[in-house]
């Protein structure tokens, strides 16, 4: 019979693949759809309404599309609403927070060197970050601040950078970096839910019952819109940032997610004002590549020193692993077999902070990370890399019984 841990990491992997799929939908439909709105054409012979059209080749048939600044004349018979794609990345997401950040919290939600925080206190602000955000935005885009949408965008900008400082005084950089991409993904799917498609669906309404519609709806579903457009390359990133901990786990991590945003406009700026045909703005390369030095800059700063752990101060699921059998022999494993690499200054060549973030140095550090070297190192071969340390099978089936007596 499988055994529940990896059961329960299969159906994390389940949801992450799931969430992958949804959002290359989602985002692929909303840089099409940015990328036709930008490089539309008048022509003499549009109908009444319509705001231009573009001809388009791919798959070996041409495609002619018109779009209607506020409505066609009449209701047409199909219909495709763009909606899903959203929600479904939206609730995936969800999903995979609840599973690797609220039920594996003890390992990657609070971090207990910062903060003595209550671990369903972190799961109560987790869930608080994506509500309120949204919230606080909504009610900026609904201010007199939506006829500034430059000033309206720096605005979004302080608060998100605000949010990722106040996360990171909690949270571990790994769980910052993607609450602060959760955050920013649920305003971008509430402006989807809450705004364009309901002002949509009043326009649809207005067409059926033969009335003109009004333009405003369209307006108000294009600015959020264009917040979204320049919101995704950085959630990308955020998202993907648990595979860098030199970009997670650095001391200054919020201030390299700011500079992501930044970069996130500079090149959305580019090839938006290249599908535009409005010119063709080099200087944002420039600006992105002293933005990614800036990265990489804050990503070298050396950490400030925390506070080791003792192995007497654990609790929870980390002091029952440090209490079982066989513990000081897997201490020694890990010490001899993974610690030249997961060290907090790491002595193999090429290496300049501990892969993920992780470091087995200390008993604390074994204890705390038992769930990760059973699935690295016990359940798989994924680590050492190519074995590379030649850990022994009969070490490897130590470091399962080990983690299965303390887990039972």
């Amino acid at each position: 019979m499988l055994d529940p841990v990896l059961l329960w990491d299969w159906l994390a992997f389940a949801v992450r693949w799931l969430h992958v799929i949804t959002a290359i939908a989602w985002i692929g439909s909303s840089f099409y759809f940015i990328a036709l709105d930008l490089g539309l054409r008048k022509a003499p012979d549009l109908p009444p309404g319509a705001h231009g059209e573009e001809w388009q080749v791919h798959g070996g048939g041409f495609y002619h599309i018109r779009k209607f600044l506020v409505a066609p004349e009449a209701m047409p018979d199909h219909l495709t609403w763009f909606k899903w794609e959203s929600y479904s990345t939206w609730l995936s997401g969800f999903a995979l927070l609840m599973v690797v950040y609220w039920v594996g919290g003890e390992l990657y939600l609070v971090d207990q060197s910062k903060t003595d925080m209550p671990l369903w206190q972190g799961i109560v602000l987790s869930a608080a970050t994506l509500s309120i955000g949204w919230l606080v935005y909504d009610r900026l885009c609904k201010s007199g601040l939506a006829a500034q949408p430059n000033l309206l965008m720096l605005l979004l900008f302080a608060l998100l950078v605000a949010m990722g400082y106040g996360l990171n005084q909690v949270f571990t950089g790994r769980a910052m970096m993607l609450h602060l991409g959760a955050f920013t993904a649920t305003i971008m799917s509430a402006n989807v839910f809450f705004i364009i498609i309901p002002n949509q669906k009043i326009v649809v309404a207005d067409l059926k019952a033969g009335r003109t519609p009004d333009p405003k709806y369209g307006k108000i579903a294009k600015l959020r819109s264009t917040h979204n457009n320049y919101l995704t390359l950085p959630v990308i990133f955020l998202m993907l940032s648990n595979h860098y901990p030199l970009a997670f786990a650095t001391q200054y991590n919020w201030l390299i997610a700011a500079l992501v945003f930044l970069m996130g406009v500079t090149i959305r700026h580019y090839f938006n004002t290249r599908h535009a045909r409005a010119g063709n703005p080099l200087w944002t390369w420039a600006v992105t590549a002293l933005l990614f030095a800036g990265v990489i800059a804050l990503s070298t700063v050396p950490m400030a020193e925390t506070e080791e752990t003792d192995v007497s101060q654990l609790t929870g699921a980390a002091a029952r692993f440090a209490q079982a059998d066989s513990f000081e022999a897997v201490h020694e494993i890990v010490l001899g077999r993974c610690s030249m690499c997961h060290a907090r200054e790491p002595y193999w060549d090429g290496i300049r902070q501990p892969p993920r973030g992780v470091a087995l140095e200390t008993e604390a550090d074994v204890a705390r990370n038992a769930h990760g070297i059973f699935l690295q190192a016990g359940a798989s071969h994924a680590m050492p890399p190519a074995n590379i340390t030649y850990i022994e099978p009969e070490e490897r089936a130590l470091i399962r019984d080990w983690f299965r007596s303390a887990g039972s």
